[in-house]
């Protein structure tokens, strides 16, 4: 595999991803590009089985990077209020407006798009350790172990996130669970 075919096939899913850790659209593109210039400037000569956690893991890298901006923005911003170019606007959730092929009817998709704003919110109430952990093993499919490697832990510990992530989706969820 190349390593443009490589960036191509994970675009998307990384995308959504990053979108699914920081709910703004601009910040996750921003993430997924910076993440792909980083993985071409340092691992390019890499062997082709080792870009997906490598790149994986420099993607959460970036989204940990941004929870902590954040973080410290909204720290700054309790002190002095919200500065109004930081006030969100109304913009359209490409996640809510992407039409879904399977759908024979208005109400299948009604229930589906249901599940999913659902399934994101609770991702995106789970602790950030155990998001992480469920987007790479749930949604990218990668190992136990290319998993621990991308975020720099023990397979254990992956084990366990994961678990604790699947669970706690499972009580919230109840009726979207598949």
């Amino acid at each position: 595999m190349t390593l443009e075919a490589f960036l191509e096939s994970i675009e998307g899913r990384a995308y959504r991803m990053a979108y699914a850790a920081c709910g703004h659209r601009e910040d996750a593109l921003d993430m997924v590009q910076d993440a792909m210039f980083k993985f071409v400037d340092k691992y390019a000569k890499r062997p082709s089985d080792e870009w997906r956690p490598l790149f994986y893991r420099i993607l959460h890298n970036r989204i940990t990077d941004s929870h902590r901006r954040r973080s410290v923005r909204e720290r700054w911003n309790g002190f002095i209020g919200k500065p109004p170019s930081l006030d969100e606007g109304t913009e359209v959730d490409p996640f809510q407006t992407a039409p879904d092929m399977d759908a024979p009817t208005p109400e299948h998709s009604a229930k589906v798009g249901d599940a999913f704003q659902a399934l994101q919110a609770a991702v995106q109430k789970l602790p950030e350790r155990q998001r992480q952990v469920f987007l790479l093993r749930g949604w990218e499919e990668l190992s136990v172990k290319e998993t621990a490697f991308a975020l720099k832990c023990s397979e254990g510990s992956v084990k366990t996130h994961f678990s604790r992530a699947v669970n706690t989706l499972r009580e919230q969820l109840g009726d979207h669970w598949p």
